[in-house]
């Protein structure tokens, strides 16, 4: 049996929602859409951590191999709007099961490339699957009884467990053991198995909006935060106030300003500015952008630090490679005596973790906190609305934030700031979707949550990209004096403390802002109800509130015709 909500003049539009079905059958749903969505933090997870280990396949890249999670939330800010407002048009679980089918592509071509340049477009084709994600909000709107979905999308946002808990260890046993293309054989495996799941399990919301795709907007989009991104990686390789430089940022600018007064104008456009420039969804929006840079920074940096050996293994390594090279080249037996290797500077880090330590001692935990604390922090948004646990997730990543700064490293000390994060994060991820849900009514999910992707995409990649300039403008160098003959040479893939301090200063201020906007939040203070507000906005216009009265057949924010069915 399924329910409907209250459509335009009394229109019923049926969204399949499963009011009449077991729990049973309710939780089972839940749980393929939830195991689905997970393959795109289960790739972050896995790829985050193992960087170090896969830039010795990449050799010419240095730094720049955090572009290997950078593409990540460039293609997923400008592809999840795209497809947020297809599956409004064409069918949720049809956009859903197309993310899946592009990420498994794109599994298969890192798995067989050790091309750079194809290396990237396969992380691309697996950006796509961040909008599966933002798409899952929108089926659990639609197919869920409203007293489960507080619970439900803090679920979705910490996941089950599988790719914060499992997913290290997974990746440390692969990568370990084999090499890192393993990891995206079983991406693609995963995948494989859960896509049949998902077809045969997952019902349709027959929930449609009648509109065309406008795609100009998302090259915009797209090619402002590009451009924006390249200049916050490379800038301090460039010159940050070089002519040549600023060029990059001012265009970024320009194209994203251009996106914004277009979307405006057009008839169709591919995000409503009315519905974004609404207080309830930009506010939130606003929040996000600035709050979760430390969710993409924490794992890439702990799983830097971790596995770069400390200093004395390091300088043995270096010494064996100048023995090695030597041999290699003359054929003489140079003694290890006679090389003298110097950093400069120093770093006080490293611990020379394989990746299975890595998980142990300090990839798993933060998981574990989140994957316990979302559903939680969800179900409590029933009881006092989203904003508080924004707000108390948000503090809690501004005091890890804190943490790093000011502690010096120690796997145990960091293990506890991390686990601090993962808390921070079970409440943030539970208490934006239900934000975002409770501001829009159903016709608009698909492209609300979309814009929800897009800051929260561009965030975590603005925030990976700042990171990847601090280290790259703090390198260790090795002063080698070899029987009396001097020379320099940087040590790929190590940096300077200063570089990582840098880097969690910079998340630390973001997080504060983020905070202090959560602070002043009006929306989200009554207690959440699954969407039912956002759903009662078309019946309030209808009714002669709020916006005006409407036509027969449109909403009140687009104008654009809501049916049921395909």
């Amino acid at each position: 049996m399924s329910a409907s909500l209250s459509g335009p003049a009394g229109v019923d539009v049926d969204t399949g929602r499963l009011d009449g079905a077991s729990r049973v059958r309710v939780f089972t749903v839940l749980a393929v859409i939830v195991l689905y969505t997970e393959i795109a933090p289960l790739q972050f997870t896995m790829v985050g951590a193992a960087l170090q280990k896969m830039a010795k396949s990449f050799p010419t890249v240095g730094a720049n191999i955090n572009w290997a999670v950078i593409i990540l939330g460039l293609i997923g800010a400008s592809a999840t709007p795209l497809l947020g407002k297809a599956s409004d048009i064409w069918g949720k679980k049809k956009l859903f099961l197309l993310c899946g089918v592009l990420f498994l592509a794109g599994c298969v071509l890192d798995a067989t490339t050790t091309n750079w340049t194809l290396f990237l477009v396969g992380r691309g084709l697996q950006a796509l699957a961040i909008a599966s994600q933002f798409i899952s909000y929108g089926l659990i709107r639609d197919l869920l009884p409203r007293k489960y979905i507080p619970l439900s999308l803090g679920i979705v946002g910490a996941g089950l467990g599988f790719s914060g808990v499992i997913a290290p260890f997974i990746s440390g046993v692969l990568i370990d053991h084999y090499d890192w293309p393993a990891m995206f054989w079983f991406l693609a495996a995963f995948t494989l198995v859960l896509t049949p799941l998902v077809i045969l399990v997952v019902p349709e919301s027959p929930l449609r909006v009648k509109q065309r795709i406008d795609p100009f907007g998302a090259v915009m989009l797209s090619g402002g935060a590009l451009l924006i991104l390249l200049y916050l990686d490379n800038g301090q390789t460039w010159g940050w106030l070089r002519p040549s430089a600023l060029a990059y940022v001012i265009g970024g600018v320009a194209l994203l300003v251009g996106f914004f007064v277009v979307e405006l104008r057009v008839a169709q456009p591919i995000m409503d500015m009315k519905l974004l420039l609404n207080p309830k969804v930009s506010v939130v929006l606003l929040m996000t952008f600035f709050g979760i840079g430390l969710t993409a920074v924490q794992p890439v940096a702990l799983g830097y630090m971790s596995q770069t050996p400390d200093q004395d293994h390091l300088r043995e390594g270096v010494v064996d490679g100048v023995v090695a090279q030597t041999h290699q080249m003359t054929g003489q037996n140079l003694p290890a005596s006679l090389v003298e290797v110097a950093f400069d500077p120093g770093y006080t880090y490293g611990n020379g973790f394989s990746m299975v330590q890595y998980a142990v001692h300090l990839g798993i935990w933060a998981g574990v906190m989140g994957m316990i604390v979302g559903p939680l922090a969800g179900a409590l948004t029933r009881r006092i609305g989203a904003r508080t646990p924004a707000i108390i997730g948000l503090a809690l990543l501004a005091v890890a934030a804190l943490g790093y700064t000011v502690a010096s490293y120690s796997w145990p000390v960091y293990l506890l700031i991390s686990a601090l994060g993962g808390i921070a994060f079970g409440f943030i991820y539970a208490a934006v979707p239900n934000l975002i849900v409770e501001a829009v009514p159903a016709e608009q999910q698909g492209i609300s949550t979309g814009m929800l992707g897009v800051v929260q995409n561009i965030g975590t990649s603005a925030a990976v990209a700042v990171m990847t300039a601090m280290l790259n403008a703090n390198p260790v160098k090795a002063h080698l004096n070899v029987a009396g003959h001097r020379s320099d040479q940087v040590i790929p893939q190590v940096f300077a403390d200063h570089g990582y301090h840098l880097s969690f200063v910079f998340v630390l201020v973001t997080t504060i802002i983020g905070l202090i906007i959560a602070l002043f939040m009006r929306h989200g203070r009554t207690p959440t109800t699954g969407g039912a507000a956002g759903d009662g906005l078309i019946a309030d216009a209808a009714a002669g509130v709020g916006d005006g009265i409407v036509a027969v057949g449109e909403t009140p924010a687009t104008g654009t015709e809501v049916t049921a069915g395909a």
